[in-house]
């Protein structure tokens, strides 16, 4: 007799607690996502889940190997109610709750200090304090160091991307496609987009050669996809950045739109342009530059982030998907943006951008050598 979901997921939250006793559980994981802060105030956020038992990704992994890892993301199982301390060098520490889903996020003030003179990942370590029920914490708690992200005073902009299908191709204009190319693809199989790490790394060096310009990737992966992208930018020396993803939760929280695609794009929108917001918010002073792609919302996205912030946006680059449908759709916001002064082109590659960015004095003219 088939075993339904529901009764699958109580079975497996039978208890890790009481397994412990027993020695049969899995160890615990406390994972914390790379954020952003300033000088005064850190953003700190992260997860405590049973360690899922990931093989480390290689090149020549089969594509039952990397469904596999992939599967072992989507089915943990999270610690909800445990408390967590956050401890920062010279501040006080902090305690949090994880969330039904295991998550936590906490705002820690930051210990006086000078001004950060190159862009700076202040480390922020987190331990498990406590286990809800009284569950006896293992011989070895886990504890993680978050890092945060803290933009220097001398930095000339911020640049804000997305992933999918602007830094690698994900297919995401095709629900059944895209699906195929996250679950059976890795960090070594994905490759990205040939120029987006040299146009990237030009981006951060700026005008001064200095690479003190922030970035911040926003995408609607879901939060259980954070490790292999991690692995994925570094493995192909993109610039390291904050990486905020998006909660995909078992119910959801607003009413839904009527189909599959309705309610990704609404997602889409939504979670983006939040965040979007809270990073423009946090660094009022900076400007920034818009990446993204044609194939889901961005466009419109950042449409919206220009008229909410005027003055704010010094250009925005919209990766071509090649699906003409979508290319139309990219018209007339560019030519809407056009009029308040900001250039949202529409690019077939990325040296395209980089001319265009070297146009406008955003970088040097020279070729930019990629970095490990």
């Amino acid at each position: 007799m088939p075993v339904s979901r529901a009764l699958l997921s109580r079975l497996l939250r039978l208890d890790n607690h009481r397994l412990a006793r027993l020695g049969w559980a899995r160890p615990y994981q406390l994972v914390t996502y790379r954020t952003y802060g300033t000088a005064e105030r850190f953003y700190v956020k992260g997860r405590l889940l049973t360690d899922p038992g990931l093989a480390p990704a290689a090149a020549h992994d089969s594509r039952w190997l990397n469904f596999r890892n992939m599967a072992r993301r989507f089915l943990s199982y999270e610690i909800a109610g445990a408390d967590l301390v956050a401890e920062r060098a010279g501040a006080l520490p902090q305690s949090v709750t994880t969330d039904e889903e295991g998550y936590f996020t906490l705002v820690l003030e930051a210990p006086p200090g000078p001004p950060a003179g190159a862009l700076l990942w202040q480390p922020v370590a987190v331990r498990l304090a406590h286990l809800p029920g009284g569950a006896p914490l293992p011989a070895r708690p886990p504890q993680a160091t978050a890092e945060v992200l803290v933009p220097p005073a001398g930095a000339e902009f911020g640049i804000i991307s997305d992933l999918d299908d602007t830094v690698y191709e994900s297919q995401a204009t095709n629900f059944l496609r895209m699906g195929f190319t996250v679950l059976l693809r890795n960090a070594h199989s994905h490759q990205p987009f040939e120029g987006v790490a040299a146009f990237y790394q030009a981006l951060q060096l700026g005008r001064t050669g200095r690479p003190d310009n922030p970035f911040f990737y926003i995408s609607s992966s879901p939060w259980n996809l954070y490790d292999a992208l991690d692995e994925f930018l570094t493995l192909h020396r993109i610039p390291k950045g904050a990486l905020l993803l998006r909660d995909v939760g078992l119910r959801p929280r607003n009413p839904a739109p009527a189909t599959a695609e309705g309610l990704a794009a609404a997602a889409h929108f939504g979670h983006k342009l939040h965040e979007i917001e809270n990073v423009l918010r946090t660094y009022p002073a900076l400007p920034f530059v818009l990446l993204g792609d044609s194939g889901q919302e961005d466009a419109r996205i950042y449409r919206e982030v220009v008229r909410r912030h005027p003055g704010r946006i010094r250009a925005v680059y919209i990766r071509d998907v090649q699906v003409p449908a979508r290319a139309l759709r990219v018209t007339p916001l560019a030519a809407e943006l056009r009029a308040q002064g900001v250039e949202m082109l529409l690019v077939p590659d990325y040296a395209t951008a980089q001319r265009h960015a070297a146009g406008l004095g955003l970088i040097g003219r020279g070729p930019v050598a990629v970095s490990s």
